[in-house]
């Protein structure tokens, strides 16, 4: 689709998840009553211990019965966007690096735009809120003078249908408002401390657990 480019010298670790709809909506329940989790962040609990997701802040594209797709927010590359994407690298915002968004399609690019309001020009598709998904296959000019910060990840993160609810009820997830400037923070290692410290009660207790799980 569009809005997911492919790009060249990153391999894929596995097949990709199915492309997505880019619904809007935050708060709707699916067939079920399971609640639809677009638009909001999911917190990794001190105990996930998976590798691609430990202390990760995930922000949550689509939700749907059919599964879930999103993107880490917390996990700059010690690379910029010149080798990949070369055209959008003097537009990125601070700090100017790609992001790893998640282990699935490590062969493409997906960006996101900051939108100064509800309108998006050409080359950028509402998603929600003021954040809208860029197409990287259109002219930069198009896009860059019309947002207010773009930020590239490669890969994503998906689940197939009931995956991501279950691991919600299994505690590997916090689910929390997203909030403004979350996705283009610019420290971004911070985050996953930053989202929890503002989280009512014992939540906020947790952004001060230490790395190592046997130190608490």
């Amino acid at each position: 689709m569009a809005a997911v480019a492919r790009t060249r010298g990153v391999r894929a670790k596995r097949p990709p998840h199915p492309a997505p709809v880019w619904r809007t909506g935050v708060g709707r329940s699916h067939a079920g009553g399971v609640e639809d989790c677009t638009g909001r962040l999911l917190v990794a609990t001190p105990g996930l211990r998976d590798r691609s997701f430990r202390r990760a802040v995930v922000l949550v594209l689509e939700h749907t019965a059919a599964g879930a797709l999103g993107v880490v927010l917390d996990r700059p590359l010690e690379v910029d966007a010149r080798h990949v994407l070369p055209q959008w690298q003097a537009h990125l915002s601070t700090p100017g690096r790609l992001f790893q968004g998640g282990p699935v399609a490590r062969d493409t690019a997906l960006a996101l735009a900051d939108l100064p309001d509800a309108d998006a020009p050409p080359g950028v598709r509402p998603l929600t809120g003021r954040l809208g998904v860029v197409d990287l296959d259109a002219p930069p000019a198009l896009v860059v003078d019309a947002v207010r910060a773009l930020r590239v990840f490669i890969g994503y993160a998906g689940w197939s249908a009931g995956q991501l609810d279950d691991e919600v009820d299994a505690g590997g997830w916090f689910v929390v408002d997203l909030e403004p400037g979350d996705v283009f923070s610019s420290d971004p290692r911070g985050l996953w401390r930053r989202v929890l410290r503002r989280q009512p009660g014992d939540l906020a207790l947790l952004s001060t657990a230490p790395e190592d799980a046997s130190l608490n």
